[in-house]
């Protein structure tokens, strides 16, 4: 009896370790019987792959694969319980998975086997591979970005030679033969290699080779003093809008190439509003303060001002924006356009200490963001400054992020439990809506503008307005929405907080958001 009673604490011990490494483990587990069927998961699993626990139980796990495996999933278990040829089983490899919403992620999956009592059980142990891939990826798009700087900088140099020996012979021509019958043949040609010599200028510019002459310069003057130009360049049916910073840093920068950057985005908005629409150019001061928000932007920890020139047009897709930088890219039919306008813009600002960015939403719209460092004698931050970047701390309450991309919002989560709030998680505006109807105890929606799923966050906010107007709402994007559309926000009595943002701002929307 004693023995028996031993074995059954035994029993309950392994049962009670094995709940336990099931629970901590920050992996997904999955374990299966031999015919497919699943036994058992973790919440790192049901969290993966969004489901709830019970949804796994009794199901073959293949429905947890895209279609291209899921077919072939009983054929390959079949094979190595008959003849124990090995695919994944003991030896591991990377394959891909699909979440309840049917996206697709890489991931890496281990296979072990055992028996009990009898009965044939696989357990596989899963790791999402969605963080090193992007990461490998924009390492890759780095490298591909700087070997591209590397050729065409000496293409452009080499070019500039023969160019300069072309010009000057043609001038030489010109001015020992004077006006003959055939002299504007001459006069074409010197302006061709004009036109060569400033295709050649964009690609030193995106080089970062080209030779900069950099003032300290207050960005609001230039802007001001462009605003003439730019109209005229528009057009009529296009209206021009400036959106100045009442207090701009000073910059030191090349006052000719910015202005020849800001020329070549308004032409490009102006090339996507075939229709006519609106431009606005916005300058404003940003503190970089947080690891986060400057990794982000590949740029280091210091004060920045933001130029951003935002239009209301065509829009991009996301395959034209990871290419859009790279010179001679161009989506313009043949003999329209260089596709030098905006690798140009890229090579200034990384040639000035800065950087570029561009956010961009199908049939809305596209904001490009440049990125220049504050020029001053000294580093030091005043402390009204110093009082103005630290973040409140919160009085508590349940918010749900609405959020399609997944790092966007695990760190939104993360930031709002630091400010001490509880957090809700919906992937999207029907999750959204899903989650409304379950919780009862939400103080404020969250929500970005743009998602996959059939609603936006202005329907997720209208939603939440007629069904639970007592749930505060904010909005979220990285297109300037509320210089496009502040009428739109306030008609709905609707706050935006502009992506990227720093903590404190973070804070304090969602103070003023919870306050009404």
């Amino acid at each position: 009896m004693k023995n028996t009673s031993d074995s059954t604490k035994r029993i309950g011990t392994l049962e009670a370790s094995l709940q336990a490494i099931l629970s901590s483990a920050v992996d997904a587990i999955i374990i299966i019987r031999h015919d497919g069927t699943i036994e058992t998961v973790n919440e790192a699993a049901a969290d993966l792959f969004q489901y709830d626990i019970g949804e796994f139980l009794g199901q073959n796990v293949k429905f947890l694969m895209p279609d291209t495996h899921r077919s072939k999933h009983d054929g390959y278990l079949h094979n190595y319980n008959t003849t124990g040829f090995r695919k994944i089983i003991g030896i591991g490899r990377e394959v891909t998975g699909q979440r309840k919403d049917g996206s697709i992620f890489p991931m890496h999956l281990s296979v072990g086997e055992f028996e009990d009592n009898g009965t044939k059980y696989y357990t596989g142990i899963i790791h999402n591979l969605s963080m090193r891939k992007d990461a490998e990826q924009a390492l890759l798009q780095a490298q591909k970005m700087d070997a591209i700087g590397q050729l065409t900088g000496g293409v452009a140099h080499d070019f500039n030679n023969l160019l300069t020996v072309i010009v000057g012979n043609l001038e030489l021509m010109e001015m020992q033969m004077g006006t003959f019958a055939h002299s504007d043949l001459l006069k074409e040609a010197l302006e061709a290699a004009d036109l060569g010599a400033r295709l050649t200028e964009r690609l030193l510019a995106f080089a970062r080779r080209s030779p900069l002459e950099p003032h300290v310069v207050e960005l609001n003057g230039l802007v001001g003093g462009l605003t003439d130009m730019l109209q005229r360049t528009l057009g009529a049916t296009i209206e021009l809008q400036t959106v100045l910073s009442p207090a701009p840093w000073a910059v030191r920068v090349d006052p000719t190439q910015f202005e020849s950057a800001i020329v070549n985005l308004a032409v490009n908005a102006r090339d996507a509003m075939p229709r006519g629409g609106k431009l606005i150019v916005e300058t404003r001061n940003v503190a970089l303060d947080e690891d986060y928000l400057a990794e982000e932007l590949g740029l280091t920890k210091d004060d920045y001002i933001q130029i951003s020139v935002t239009d209301t047009g065509s829009g991009m897709p996301e395959k034209v924006i990871r290419r859009v930088f790279e010179p001679f890219y161009t989506t313009k039919d043949v003999g329209e356009g260089t596709g030098l306008g905006l690798s140009m813009v890229y090579g200034f600002g990384k040639q000035s200490d800065g950087h570029v960015t561009i956010y961009s939403e199908l049939d809305k719209g596209t904001t490009v963001n440049l990125y220049l460092p504050r020029h001053r004698d000294s580093s030091a931050v005043s402390e009204e400054q110093e009082a103005e970047l630290q973040p409140q701390s919160a009085t508590g309450g349940t918010i749900l992020v609405v959020e399609d991309d997944e790092r966007v919002r695990r760190l939104t989560r993360a930031r709002l439990e630091a400010l001490g709030y509880r957090v809700l998680e919906a992937i999207h505006g029907p999750a959204a809506i899903e989650v409304l109807a379950e919780q009862t105890d939400i103080d404020l929606v969250f929500t970005d503008l743009v998602m996959p799923g059939g609603m936006s966050g202005y329907e997720v906010a209208q939603h939440v307005q007629d069904t639970r107007p007592d749930i505060k709402v904010l909005l979220t994007s990285g297109y300037a929405e509320e210089l496009m559309n502040g009428d739109k926000l306030t008609e709905r009595s609707l706050k935006l907080l502009r992506k990227p943002y720093r903590q404190a701002a973070l804070a304090e929307a969602i103070k003023g958001a919870l306050e009404g």
